[in-house]
């Protein structure tokens, strides 16, 4: 996992957004155990605390899962994934849309664009 945090955010929120897409692309798989707490943090330099801040956003959403004695696990519910998936998507082309807006294009011509990229 390659980490770019800069200072413009809350550090945990975007470690919380690094994981969502490493568990969305396939990186981090269904089912997978998730390194432990130190690891992480010292992977992506950051403080142990705020990586535990991160996780355990994770789990209120529901995108990982803590067993007691063996550690913590990525969410093994394909649906809660592919819905993630959809919101992030739907989140970047809104984002784009807009932008796209405000450079003064129209539906017609941001069509255009993307067929012309692909």
């Amino acid at each position: 996992m390659s980490w770019n945090l800069d200072s413009d955010r809350p550090i945990f929120l975007q470690i919380v957004e690094h994981i969502e897409l490493d568990i969305v692309s396939g990186a981090l798989p269904p089912g997978m155990k998730v390194p432990s707490v130190r690891e992480l943090a010292s992977e992506a330099s950051v403080n142990p605390n705020t990586m535990q801040r991160a996780l355990s956003e994770l789990e209120r959403l529901g995108l990982m899962r803590t067993e007691r004695t063996s550690g913590r696990y990525i969410t093994e519910d394909r649906q809660m994934i592919d819905d993630l998936k959809n919101d992030l998507a739907a989140s970047g082309v809104e984002s784009f849309v807009s932008q796209m807006k405000k450079l003064g294009l129209t539906q017609d011509e941001i069509i255009k664009l993307i067929k012309e990229k692909f």
